[in-house]
């Protein structure tokens, strides 16, 4: 028994909750836990609220083990999960924010996705008129001499989502960093509230449009543990295959832009073509360039015929063609690696208490990936690697993507050749239900780990749906990995993180 499962024994269970359990804690409980995790010994997985009562992921790293704990706020208060783990911080303010429940002892108390432009304050809560104009937002400041500070943002030139930063410099040294987003909160969790599962896989799949297919991936596994359904055979092996033409897709995107943001544009050039010819074999493959839609609860909506084998055989005979050259041109570029190799270092020991996932925690010695733990079909069935590196710069984090995609070429080699045959689509989902029920499921897309809860009620349609992209955990971290380098490097060190605007302020 691991050290989480025991600690929980003897909580209350939610038996509807799968596959991992949900314990209804009380408020000793829930600060015991708060300061577990800020000792290290688990980490958080997700932190979200609901008009009164807060709920927390907690994942036993070694051997995988994840549990949701609850805690009721009839009297809308509870204790304040940042005050002992700073990861936490965020998220609580998201929750002040869309329900209303003030956490007691919060090391920050300012909004974090409310801007004071939805007309009404706790839109998931007590939703309520908004009064009066909000004051102006209070940066934190930075003291010392001769300090300036420089605004970017939110909006920014190319075709980029809104955030703003705000940088505190002494000359061109970046002293303090700071991030205010929540611009394109567009309303997800509202949205999904009383829709059916197919409407919302629709919504999940445009939650952050290039990593359609994870949150796809994962509403569907939530949805499906929930239920209690096991789904065709082939169908996790379509899922799995379209997850890895995801990867390779923003992968090769994100290594070229890198380069790019060091002003080395062939490397960009050439990565944007191989780009393009995994969005062609997708499309040829699925019928959407970036395979929107195409995984439902049940299964997949679009099968694969011989022509998609061909395209995506055809794709990877190319990559493999193409991209060494291009690994050896960035790996023996000088200039480039003059602005790759010590810039925008992640301490390993940050990089751990934030739980950060994908690239940015691999190449800060994180190995975790939700693929192998706690791991989903058929990736059990799969060899692959998880490649990590201790440097923690911007070359790091290019080196773990490089890894990455030829990791991701060897897993569509080995599905093509053990695809399984038959249907791909269970029938009569979440039709004819008699109790509610709930659903977690941790998917790894190309950031790192995207977590879906869910709880579909008698009739079958969502009550609540909360979904954490990567960047939650990933973005106060590029505040960190900033500091002490030229603010002319921020492009670059922003790039190498690639958070997802649209996936944090859902």
């Amino acid at each position: 028994m691991s050290a989480l499962i025991d600690a929980i024994s003897g909580s209350r269970r939610v038996e509807a909750h799968r596959p991992w359990p949900r314990l209804v804690v009380g408020e000793e409980d829930w600060l015991s836990f708060a300061v577990q995790l800020g000792q290290g010994s688990w980490t958080l997985l997700g932190f979200w609220g609901e008009a009164r009562a807060v709920h927390m992921a907690v994942l036993d790293e070694t051997p995988g083990d994840i549990a949701v704990l609850t805690l009721e706020c009839p009297s809308g208060r509870f204790p304040s999960l940042g005050r002992l783990h700073p990861p936490a911080i965020r998220p609580e303010r998201a929750i002040r924010d869309l329900f209303g429940l003030e956490p007691e002892g919060a090391p920050d108390p300012r909004p974090w996705l409310d801007h004071g432009r939805w007309g009404l304050v706790h839109p998931l809560g007590q939703a309520e008129p908004q009064a009066e104009e909000p004051p102006p937002y209070s940066f934190l400041p930075a003291e010392g001499e001769s300090l300036h500070q420089i605004p970017v943002g939110p909006v920014h030139a190319g075709i980029i989502e809104p955030g703003h930063f705000r940088f505190t410099a002494g000359g061109e040294t970046v002293v303090r960093l700071e991030e205010r987003l929540g611009y394109v909160h567009k309303g997800i969790e509202k949205l999904m509230a009383g829709a059916d599962l197919n409407r919302a896989a629709k919504l999940a799949g445009r939650v952050s449009g290039d990593s359609t297919v994870a949150y796809a991936v994962a509403l569907a596994l939530a949805a499906e543990a929930a239920l209690g359904i096991e789904i065709p055979r082939r169908a996790p092996w379509l899922r799995a295959l379209m997850a890895e033409l995801e990867r390779l897709a923003n992968h090769f995107g994100d290594i070229g832009a890198v380069c790019n943001d060091a002003a080395f544009a062939l490397m960009h050039a050439h990565c944007s073509v191989l780009r393009e010819r995994v969005l062609r074999a997708a499309e040829t493959a699925f019928g959407h360039r970036l395979m929107r839609d195409c995984i439902v609860p049940g299964g997949v909506a679009v099968d694969l015929a011989s022509a998609g084998v061909a395209a995506i055989r055809a794709l990877v005979d190319e990559a493999r063609r193409r991209f060494p050259a291009l690994v050896e041109l960035y790996d023996n570029t000088a200039s480039l690696q003059d602005r790759t190799v010590g810039t925008g270092i992640l301490r390993p020991e940050l990089a751990r208490q934030f739980g950060a996932g994908g690239y940015i925690g691999r190449a800060s010695g994180r190995a975790f990936d939700a693929r192998r733990k706690p791991g989903y079909p058929p990736y059990g069935e799969l060899s692959f690697e998880v490649p990590t590196r201790e440097e923690g710069d911007v070359n790091a984090r290019v080196w773990i993507r490089i890894r990455e995609v030829e990791q991701s070429l060897g897993l569509i080699d080995q599905i093509l050749a053990r695809l399984p045959t038959g249907a791909v689509r269970a029938a009569g989902i979440g039709v004819d239900r008699q109790a509610p029920c709930e659903g977690l499921a941790l998917v790894e897309a190309f950031r790192g780990d995207v977590l879906v809860w869910l709880r579909l009620g008698s009739d079958g349609k969502v009550e609540r749906c909360h979904l954490r992209d990567p960047s939650w955990f990933q973005w106060p971290l590029l505040e960190a990995a900033i500091e002490g380098n030229i603010v002319a490097d921020f492009p670059l060190c922003n790039k190498s993180f690639n958070c997802s605007y649209s996936g944090h302020d859902l």
